[in-house]
């Protein structure tokens, strides 16, 4: 006689329980990935038998971060724009176009400007690192590397982490500009402000803080992007269809990590009054 097949609520237990562990198992292994690639990090700095390769990290530079400066760029011009043209109608009504300018600046530097490049760097480069990877596991290219006492964390993740964690502060920076900038030329030659108004407001709003938390949100998201690419990606297994896995993995994991972080710093800053 065959077994009865669980009950519904059975089923949805036992599923619910396995996306937690599942859920649990990535976080703890992207979090001992950082740990290993921190202690290689430190070495580097302290211990001149551990070179950082520099040349390594430049080359991960010029590959993740240099190549999506434009995909960047143009998506935050177009945040800034709509920003600028969704406050207009409201503050129209009481006569305070002139403060675009201040809710841009604050909304830009400390909330979007991160989570943009963060996002955009996601499907351009996360992706791109954990395929990249997953191809080398595939190819057994990661277990060459160990049996010649190739350390794959020293040589592969560590160079990634550092030129991703670097590109995504420089790039939040970038996004910070442009989007602000794009705003600014809309409300002046669309709304009747005046450039010195626009400038005089953004400077009046913008302080240290603003400007600090924002790239401290943008180091942390370049952290968490390089860990769960090369995390996926090293853990690739059945060939060509695990590397699409990985890679679809990466981009959303990522995202969905990223809103929640920025979630979190928020009401943290909110909490010690840095906002």
């Amino acid at each position: 006689m065959s077994e009865s097949r669980p009950s519904l609520p059975t089923r949805l237990v036992a599923g619910l329980g396995a996306k937690t562990l599942g859920l649990l198992s990535v976080i703890g292994g992207a979090a001992l990935l950082v740990t290993e690639t921190t202690r290689w990090f430190v070495r580097g700095l302290t211990s001149p038998d551990v070179r950082l390769g520099r040349q390594a990290v430049s080359a991960q530079i010029v590959r993740v971060g240099t190549r999506s400066i434009a995909i960047v760029l143009v998506v935050s011009a177009c945040i800034g724009l709509i920003l600028a043209m969704a406050m207009y109608p409201p503050l129209q009504q009481f006569g305070q176009e002139a403060t675009i300018a201040n809710i841009v600046a604050i909304a830009i530097s400390r909330e979007l400007g991160p989570m943009i490049s963060a996002i955009v760097l996601t499907g351009f480069a996360g992706a791109s690192i954990a395929a990249e990877l997953g191809t080398m596991v595939v190819g057994e290219e990661i277990e060459a590397l160990e049996a010649h006492a190739l350390n794959p964390v020293r040589f592969l993740v560590l160079p990634r982490l550092i030129a991703t964690v670097i590109s995504l502060v420089i790039l939040t920076v970038m996004a910070d500009v442009v989007a602000i900038l794009s705003a600014a030329f809309l409300t002046v030659a669309a709304f009747d402000v005046s450039w010195n108004v626009y400038i005089d407001n953004t400077l009046a709003e913008l302080g240290p803080w603003d400007i600090g938390t924002g790239l401290i949100k943008a180091a942390s998201f370049g952290v968490m992007l390089a860990a769960l690419a090369c995390y996926n990606g090293l853990r690739v297994s059945g060939g060509a269809a695990g590397v699409g896995k990985a890679t679809t993995d990466t981009v959303v994991q990522t995202i969905v990590a990223v809103i929640i972080v920025d979630m979190l710093f928020t009401t943290i800053f909110l909490q010690l009054g840095w906002t």
